[in-house]
């Protein structure tokens, strides 16, 4: 609660200044370790912070004795204070601090309890993110010795000096890889699939609702304020990324028979939406990808949680072992179909609002093929989720599997249920009252285009002299 009090305040100090900076240790930017929250970070933070409690209450119920005497809240505390560094960083060699602060904590997550399904699925993660961290690493030196400086905003000026153009599109090739391994985006995706179900679903619900968006914001981030020379290049590259990480996620989701193996892969799917926003770089794609990046956190982290309750009274996560849900729990059944009806885009719901922009955003360019694919996989993503409904919760019960007794005490069914109910309302409102959120994220798209506040909050007024068009 207090995280999300704190994010809270920084969003309303943001709302009409655009950003506000400080300097750690009383050493000026360029020179000294540099925070700094413009509008995008802190929605950011906000959005990290209500999905921090209402994972923390569904902990409450979840979360078994022994994880818990194994560390797991001090390791979930510190895994919200890396994700939570890496989004109001700025500076690029702290970000790659914070993305490090993450891995190990979200590693020690992952472990926890040592069952062998985990060690398996740790060491898969493990070993992909280290390759993401030498990528990055290269690549921050690379960049150093190219411009003398880290800071971001400082980076904004130093890389327009830089003679080699050529070597400079390399770097951001490597830090493309490296964000890219952390986003899962093609074909750096398999560590994701192979990891996120193992875990106790509270684990699973956090990580798949923030670990892979830090590693979106990365890209956007360095995208638009510093890589943004060779754009016919680097752009176009993001594009193809965008069109297959929205295919192979959403056809590994369709050959899936497990619910949390089934919702991995969407993740990787609906990671392609985003990162379109990014490619295309308009006002227009920014702010969808904006807008989705908000709306697939509540939305995700909310689909994880019901899976866990799905779990609780049917027994198992195989679809052909589940049945009769919605006989004997409709409200389950409902809080499933809000968050399902959204990822895949139903309106009046969140998604739909979100794929819509991107589609405006990809036709108004003349970028019909990404389009299509788009409502392509958004077609397919109807496919998997009816796919668990109709056998987790209409279908009867299969004869060989003996109804289970309701073994979830009553007081944990509301620790469950109350999370999961406040993600589903959020994704009504912001379907239903969608102006606010829309003009609210139209306003950090325009920020990332055009970021003089972000520059002056940071630099000082000088910066103001000269921003992107």
């Amino acid at each position: 609660m207090s995280l999300l009090a704190a994010a809270i305040a920084v969003l309303v100090a943001v709302w009409d200044v655009g950003a506000i900076a400080t300097q750690v240790s009383n050493r000026d930017a360029p020179f000294g370790i540099t925070l700094v929250a413009d509008r995008l970070s802190a929605i950011m933070v906000v959005i990290t912070g209500v999905c921090a409690v209402a994972v923390g209450i569904y902990a409450l119920a979840d979360m078994d004795a022994l994880r818990e005497r194994l560390g797991f809240h001090s390791f979930y505390h510190l895994l919200l204070g890396g994700i939570c560094g890496a989004f109001v960083t700025g500076d690029i060699f702290n970000l790659y601090v914070w993305f490090e602060v993450m891995l190990i904590s979200s590693f020690a997550l992952l472990v926890l309890g040592s069952e062998r399904a985990q060690k398996d699925g740790a060491v898969k993660y493990v070993a992909i993110n280290l390759i993401s961290t030498i990528s990055f690493l290269m690549a921050i030196g690379l960049l150093y010795g190219l411009t003398g400086t880290l800071n971001m905003a400082d980076l904004h000026f130093a890389v327009r000096e830089v003679e080699d153009k050529g070597l400079l599109t390399t770097v951001a090739i490597f830090f493309m890889v490296g964000f890219g391994i952390k986003a899962a985006v093609f074909p750096l995706f398999f560590w994701l699939p192979a990891s996120y179900h193992t875990p106790p679903v509270t684990v699973s619900a956090i990580f798949s609702a923030l670990l892979t968006k830090v590693g979106v914001y990365a890209i956007i981030r360095t995208f638009t304020l510093i890589f943004n020379q060779d754009v016919e290049l680097t752009h176009n590259v993001l594009l193809v990324i965008a069109a297959l990480t929205m295919l192979t996620g959403v056809l590994g989701a369709a050959a899936q028979n497990e619910v949390r193996r089934i919702l991995s892969f969407h993740i990787i799917s609906q990671i392609g939406y985003m990162v379109l926003g990014v490619a295309l770089y308009t006002p227009l794609g920014l702010l969808g990808a904006v807008f989705y990046l908000v709306h697939h956190i509540v939305v995700k982290a909310n689909l994880f949680l019901v899976s866990g309750v799905m779990h609780r009274v049917g027994g198992s996560f195989e679809l052909a072992y589940l049945g009769s849900l919605y006989r004997e729990k409709p409200f389950l059944a409902i809080l499933f179909l809000i968050p399902a009806f959204s990822l895949a885009g139903f309106p009046p719901l969140s998604g739909f609002w979100a794929k819509l922009l991107l589609l405006q955003a990809s036709l108004q360019v003349d970028e019909y093929v990404i389009a299509f694919v788009a409502l392509l996989v958004g077609l397919l993503t109807i496919y998997s989720m009816t796919k668990i409904w109709t056998q987790a919760f209409w279908k009867p019960r299969p004869a060989s599997v003996e109804a289970l007794p309701d073994r979830v005490p009553a007081a944990h069914m509301v620790l469950l249920t109350l999370p999961i109910t406040v993600l589903a309302a959020i994704t009504i409102v912001v379907g239903l009252w969608t102006e606010p959120f829309l003009a609210f994220a139209e306003r950090a798209a325009d920020d990332l285009l055009n970021p003089a506040a972000y520059l002056t909050a940071v630099l000082g007024e000088a910066a103001t002299a000269e921003v992107r068009p």
